[in-house]
């Protein structure tokens, strides 16, 4: 690849290795594709622990880990302005043409595409979830988003259904958010060498145990399901810990279900595979979903799922693939007693070939370079013309945003003065071959992650 068509990215997001989830796994595997393609890609977050300053990961992925520390949900205080200085100096220092952040409740996400548009570099922003309307802390999320996505050059999301929810809340013209869905390691998520006996149906939950996920939800179910199929012919694996566990141990304990529901607490990313392919059926219970990346992990391992229709959960796998039900615990019974039914016909290999077939990290990074040819694209704004954006905001918050702006914009030019872009020095970049880059051949998972120390 040429120079010319070259990108060089810098991802950011308070969420990132070695904390586990969907954010962090699609901004993980996403690099590794770019990586792939010739691009430099350079990732953003905050220190973990004892873990900051400068990594490299598989591949010769390079970390930043700022020293910044969470400060609530593994998110750092928002700041404004204290961001800016080691911002700067890493946008600089890596020769980045293009932000890329993720997730609207990343606080280092918003602060970085904010000094990132001050500094005339085009941002890209991903939306991995699905936010209210009516709730105190939606209103406040929605009106930061709007102040974010006010000046970003492209947006995408990762399901239609969130398309529609971020376009409502940030007020983002349509035509320029991108769809772009997840995808699953499939070398990672293989299905069990043979087929498991259906003699006893193992029903398997792995999610964290908090309200969005449905837990409540759970409690009903899983004693009901019990009683429809006596005699231990349906068993339940819950794996994951929260706030929640609580009410499903005490559920367990109340109706003498301890030999048929096993629950595992918190289970390590490495051993995901493993507990799924010990079950028949994927049981996924939340109440809101942009895309859950737990189900394609399921169909790839081969199990049946079972899931709650809301947000973009309908839209991620064929019908043939997944039982549909609303979110309410009789419904959730019908839908799972159907699943059993049609066990059967189920074919776990087959499913994974389909998998692999239908969702590709490959094929997300591809789309996803399409978008960044897009937002350098854009033509370049003047800080006039950019507060203009801003103004529609709202009477008083429109106003709010331009202050901000303007000193963001007065606080970079300061800092040109005190430490001139000559003064940076820029740092070499370092790539491996792509035969080192084994993350998406045979046998490559997020297992194989290793960090210098």
């Amino acid at each position: 690849m040429g120079d010319q068509k070259r990108h060089k990215i810098l991802m950011v997001s308070d969420f990132f290795y070695p904390n586990f989830g969907g954010v962090e796994n699609h901004i993980y595997y996403l690099s590794q594709c770019l990586l792939k393609l010739s691009h430099k890609v350079v990732v953003l977050t905050h220190a973990y622990g004892n873990r900051s300053g400068v990594r490299y990961m598989t591949g010769g992925l390079k970390v930043y880990y700022i020293p910044w520390k969470p400060f609530l949900m593994q998110n750092t205080l928002p700041t404004f302005y204290g961001t800016l200085p080691i911002m700067r100096t890493i946008l600089i220092r890596e020769k980045i043409t293009l932000v890329h952040g993720h997730q609207a409740f990343s606080t280092l996400c918003h602060e970085a595409l904010m000094h990132a548009r001050t500094m005339g570099y085009k941002v890209v922003f991903t939306d991995h979830s699905l936010y209210g309307f009516a709730d105190v802390g939606s209103i406040h999320m929605n009106k930061v988003l709007q102040f974010t996505l006010a000046d970003v050059s492209q947006a995408i999301c990762v399901s239609h259904t969130s398309k529609e929810n971020t376009v409502l809340r940030s007020g983002l013209p349509p035509e320029k958010v991108f769809v772009i869905p997840n995808a699953v390691d499939t070398a990672m998520f293989r299905p069990a060498p043979e087929k498991l006996s259906q003699d006893e149906i193992v029903i398997v939950v792995i999610s964290r145990l908090v309200y969005r996920k449905g837990a409540d939800l759970l409690v009903e179910v899983i004693p009901e399901v019990c009683r429809l199929f006596p005699n231990d012919l349906v068993r339940f694996i819950v794996g994951g810990d929260g706030p929640k566990r609580v009410r499903l141990e005490e559920m367990r304990e109340k109706n003498s279900l301890q030999d048929r529901v096993e629950m595992l607490g918190v289970v390590p990313h490495a051993r995901v595979q493993s507990v799924l392919i010990s079950g028949h059926i994927f049981l996924n219970s939340s109440l809101t979903e942009a895309f859950c990346i737990a189900i394609l992990e399921a169909a790839s391992c081969g199990l049946l799922t079972v899931s709650t229709r809301v947000g973009g959960v309908p839209e991620v796998l064929p019908n043939d693939m997944i039982v549909l039900a609303e979110p309410d615990p009789s419904d959730m019974v019908r839908a799972i007693t159907k699943a059993i039914s049609i066990l059967p016909k189920i074919d776990p290999q087959v499913m994974h070939l389909r998998m692999k077939k239908l969702y590709s990290w490959h094929d997300v990074a591809k789309r996803t370079e399409i978008v960044y040819d897009r937002a350098l694209g854009c033509p370049n704004q003047n800080l006039i013309d950019r507060l203009s954006r801003y103004l529609p905001c709202g009477s008083w918050a429109g106003k709010l945003f331009c202050l901000v702006m303007i000193i963001d914009f007065l606080f970079c030019r300061l800092l040109q003065l005190w430490q001139p872009i000559e003064d940076i020095e820029e740092a070499s970049d370092f790539s491996l071959p792509n035969s080192q880059c084994s993350e998406f051949k045979e046998g490559g998972s997020l297992r194989s992650r290793r960090v210098s120390s």
